[in-house]
């Protein structure tokens, strides 16, 4: 039997992007999908463009909200799925057959992961993320940064729990975290999963965000180890600019 899918997607007056995002769920060719939309109580268009496809969703509510983790709560609250994904809007899901092929991959898991596309504010792409996802993932593998996108990865609903209010700009990484902690099996897709739009509210807020990282990076892997994991960040980080620098030249 299929697994169910719960997709969540928050938005917040984003009446631009909304349809691209919900389009990309809303046209997957795997049919066990429950599609979830929370909407922020927006004011420029966008509830009244998500009610054109509310007989197609799943799950609906247009209120305020105390933030993007709070609005993901509500929608994970909401979810029946046995597996969840959240695609937030002016993000997408990679293809029509992603769905499908994820499930594909073999065996019940408790976590599937894949890569992510990047796309500017004009949806021109700017290739891979810096961080590729890698080969095996675990709990741990954050330790050198945030290596999978939150839009990549789809959880058993059964092994998350809500999102940690206290963070502000990263509750995703501290979430993720907790839920492969619990995992038994994790399968790499080896596909592109997801597409991405940059500029969401951990790089406009960067400086906030990397802090916020490195508490919850010292949570899981202790405070000495984070440190000199964070070197290796560095030193990783100067040598992509480098070489980025050079193909631009």
């Amino acid at each position: 039997m299929q697994p169910k899918l719960s997709v969540i997607t928050i938005v917040y007056n984003n009446v631009k992007d909304i349809e691209r995002t919900m389009l990309s769920v809303l046209n997957q060719t795997y049919t066990n999908i429950e599609y979830l939309v929370i909407d922020g109580a927006s004011k420029d268009g966008t509830k009244e463009l998500i009610e054109k496809y509310q007989s197609r969703l799943g799950y609906f509510i247009s209120e305020p909200d105390k933030g993007i983790y709070d609005a993901m709560n509500k929608g994970l609250a909401a979810a029946t799925g046995d597996y969840v994904l959240f695609m937030n809007s002016g993000d997408e899901i990679y293809s029509p057959v992603t769905v499908a092929e994820i499930f594909e991959c073999g065996g019940h898991a408790d976590i599937y992961y894949g890569e992510t596309e990047m796309y500017d504010e004009n949806w021109k792409s700017l290739g891979q993320r810096r961080h590729t996802a890698p080969a095996v993932f675990n709990w741990k593998s954050f330790r050198y940064g945030m290596n999978i996108s939150h839009q990549a990865i789809y959880v058993r609903r059964s092994l998350t729990a809500p999102y940690d209010l206290q963070y502000k700009y990263s509750a995703d990484i501290d979430w993720i975290i907790r839920a492969a902690k619990k995992a038994s099996s994790i399968v790499n897709t080896h596909s592109y999963v997801a597409k991405y739009l940059v500029g969401g509210i951990s790089k406009k807020k960067h400086l906030a965000s990397l802090k916020e990282r490195f508490r919850i990076f010292s949570k899981y892997y202790g405070l000495v180890p984070n440190l000199i994991n964070h070197i290796f960040i560095a030193m990783n980080l100067f040598q992509y600019y480098v070489r980025h620098r050079r193909t631009n030249d």
